[in-house]
């Protein structure tokens, strides 16, 4: 029950780190010191990405989840719980790049944001 329960906060969790990656620019514009935080887990995220690794959290969720009687599964993460929400059937490549050229877009655009409104106070 214990392991059970620790697998699922390790995925709310794994999930936060996903979400404060993809839009965590934004606390830039109240807390200054937020890019210090945000930007070495934009990193993480893209070269975790890119490179085709899984997140360690993965494996440990896995062994959390076998300790506990449950299967474990196989691939990454976001392959098992996100990809099914965000890639939908029938996501072509070109949209899938078009999607992270608008994350990259996005995230561009906050701290522009924030650079901008620094520049002002200044």
């Amino acid at each position: 029950m214990l392991q059970s329960a620790l697998a699922d906060l390790l995925v709310v969790l794994h999930l936060g780190f996903i979400v404060f990656a993809a839009i965590g620019g934004l606390l830039s514009l109240r807390v200054r010191w937020a890019p210090w935080i945000h930007l070495p887990a934009v990193a993480w995220a893209v070269i975790v990405a890119a490179m085709g690794w899984i997140c360690p959290l993965t494996p440990l969720e896995n062994a959390l989840r076998r300790g506990a009687g449950a299967d474990g599964y196989s691939g990454g993460f976001i392959d098992h719980y996100v990809v099914p929400i965000v890639y939908p059937d029938g996501l072509t490549r070109e949209l899938q790049i078009g999607l992270g050229l608008g994350l990259f877009a996005l995230n561009l655009a906050i701290y522009a944001l924030v650079w901008w409104r620094s520049r002002i106070k200044a």
